[in-house]
């Protein structure tokens, strides 16, 4: 199975990140907890493609959310889905880049064979540009 690293990045990124995963964990019958309450198996079919599985049947998001202000990971933790992330997979700060490092080195053990990195930020943003090469070039080495 193919695993999707998803990483969000600033205010855009994360508001658009947060209504990807109440509409993905609907789609695939993850209630706000992390617990499954499908009513079909194919739900579960391709469910590791996004999710963790944690102890006590719950998923987690495979995804790791950015800002350089603590408000925007404030927002998105008081939303609907904000307690399905693991809370260390939040990061904010001047030193983002290298606070990532952490969250990341949990992730990648966890899949198999990772396919990609799903990125959402704002598109002309040039600091998260820099902020995103910089991380794969870390990532590769």
């Amino acid at each position: 199975m193919r695993e999707i690293v998803h990483l969000q990045a600033g205010q855009c990124g994360n508001q658009i990140g947060a209504k990807f995963w109440e509409v993905i964990s609907d789609e695939h019958g993850i209630d706000p907890t992390g617990t499954y309450h499908g009513d079909s198996d194919l739900q579960l079919d391709r469910i590791s493609v996004y999710y963790n599985e944690a102890t006590g049947g719950k998923y987690v998001p495979r995804a790791i959310l950015v800002d350089l202000e603590p408000g925007t990971m404030d927002s998105v933790r008081s939303g609907p889905f904000g307690q399905i992330f693991r809370p260390d997979n939040f990061v904010f700060g001047k030193l983002i880049i290298h606070q990532m490092f952490f969250p990341l080195s949990l992730l990648f053990p966890s899949c198999g064979a990772t396919a990609s990195f799903y990125m959402l930020s704002r598109y002309e943003s040039t600091l998260t540009a820099i902020k995103w090469s910089l991380l794969l070039d870390a990532r590769r080495s």
